[in-house]
């Protein structure tokens, strides 16, 4: 391999391993929030701030990326990047209470929010155009196997060593990404140096926050401020962009967007009730919680690569219409399948989810994105990603919230009840996914005509 390839393999490589570290752990603590509620005290509602605070930084963060990439070096972004996350690992690695456990994920998020928009950078930018698809897949493959190893990883570790392990196991992942990406990410200097539209991210910030603790807490009070600093984020936007609303205007976009983020509310849904479900309704261990995640998550994994070569020989609507009737069926037979607590039914209904979602993901994404323009392409994945990790935050916060309330009751009984709650809401969600695919069938057979 010459010189130069190396070094953007190995640059690949290093920001890859950043990203997967952060994906790995943000599935893998989920598996820990019941044996988090012993030790802290608190409730779920109080626990799911583990996974929920960190993807509020992340998507946060992202929005953000357009600007740092335009006026700083890569070699830079990505030494900020790590060491945010370092900090996050060794505070949480030590952390004594769960303020404490917060402030660390919150340092975690920062990092992958810069890290994930990163890597794809690298990727379009520094790879030649006849090794982009292999590069691109590299890339791809980090952020898709980490969901898998994840939960899995998580249970595994924290029954042999207890949960802090998981963060240290992290340790020797960073100091590997960091002496690789030292060495081989390019340190040229970047010239431009755009005003940064401050007032706009704070409100961008409190309004996301106070959307966050109005769904986590049902409040009128957190809703109102959110719609007010939105609302002024909306007019300092509009002066300088820091995310390009424009994309909105485009009706097809918005519809399947909507698809988009109802599976990321279902991934992470999903991996709170769940792992929860099994530790508490059924009694198992964070070990059987962990592997129960593992099938489903690889399949979808090593289904999405496959999907999106279905969809360059057939368009997307046959794989995503196949996909999202699976992953409907599938969450009404796990609802129906809660109150019998047979863990094998469950795990069928999983991996059925998973398949459906291994077929419609990557394929949604797509056609998604396709319907801008490709000057606004950048925007447009800009807007998704950062909608995509509030919903995934949003999501968790309102599977605990259920959660939660179905615990009032018996433990057991409650945990039940939760779980089948938060599992008919997302039911709910697939079959408004299923008509607003269907409206946008036409234009989608226009766009691919081998459809």
């Amino acid at each position: 391999m010459k010189t130069k390839e190396w070094h953007v393999f190995a640059a690949i490589v290093a920001a890859g391993i950043m990203c997967f570290s952060g994906v790995l752990i943000e599935t893998s603590m989920n598996v820990t929030f019941p044996t988090l509620m012993q030790e802290f005290n608190v409730n779920a509602n109080g626990v799911q701030w583990v996974t929920t605070g960190y993807l509020l930084a992340i998507a946060v963060v992202v929005p953000l990326s357009a600007y740092f990439i335009r006026n700083y070096s890569a070699y830079r972004l990505f030494i900020i990047s790590n060491l945010m996350f370092l900090v996050g690992v060794l505070t949480d690695g030590f952390a004594p209470t769960l303020p404490i456990l917060l402030l660390g994920r919150v340092f975690q998020g920062i990092g992958t929010g810069i890290a994930l928009p990163l890597m794809f950078h690298i990727i379009l930018t520094k790879s030649p155009l006849e090794k982009r698809g292999s590069m691109m897949g590299i890339g791809t493959m980090t952020t898709a196997l980490a969901p898998a190893i994840g939960p899995t990883y998580g249970g595994v570790v924290m029954a042999a060593l207890g949960w802090r392990a998981i963060f240290w196991f992290l340790l020797p992942l960073i100091i590997i990404s960091f002496i690789l990406g030292l060495r081989s990410i390019p340190t040229e200097k970047v010239m431009r140096n755009e005003k940064f539209n401050f007032m706009a991210f704070i409100m961008l910030s409190i309004g996301l926050a106070s959307l966050l603790l109005a769904i986590e807490q049902l409040s009128v009070k957190w809703l109102l401020l959110s719609l007010i600093a939105l609302g002024i984020f909306y007019y300092f936007n509009s002066k300088t962009t820091l995310l390009n609303l424009r994309v909105f205007k485009h009706h097809v976009f918005n519809r399947l967007l909507v698809g988009v983020l109802v599976y990321q509310a279902m991934f992470l849904a999903l991996s709170f009730i769940l792992p929860s479900f099994i530790q508490i309704g059924l009694h198992q261990s964070s070990t059987v919680a962990g592997l129960f995640m593992f099938p489903g998550a690889l399949i979808g994994a090593v289904l999405g690569p496959i999907s999106g070569r279905i969809l360059d020989q057939i368009g997307p609507v046959k794989p995503i219409s196949i996909g999202l009737i699976i992953s409907t069926l599938a969450m009404i037979g796990m609802a129906l399948t809660f109150k019998y607590e047979i863990i094998w039914f469950l795990l069928g209904f999983h991996i059925m989810t998973q398949f459906g979602s291994g077929l419609a993901v990557n394929n949604l994404m797509t056609a998604t994105l396709s319907q801008l323009d490709q000057n606004l392409s950048a925007d447009g994945n800009s807007v998704l990603n950062t909608l995509q990790q509030f919903t995934g935050a949003a999501a968790t916060a309102l599977a605990a919230r259920l959660f939660a309330s179905g615990q009032q009751q018996d433990l057991q009984h409650g945990a039940m009840l939760g779980s089948r709650t938060g599992v008919w809401v997302l039911f709910g969600l697939f079959i408004l996914t299923l008509i607003l695919f269907s409206i946008s069938i036409p234009s989608l057979k226009k766009q691919w005509p081998n459809n």
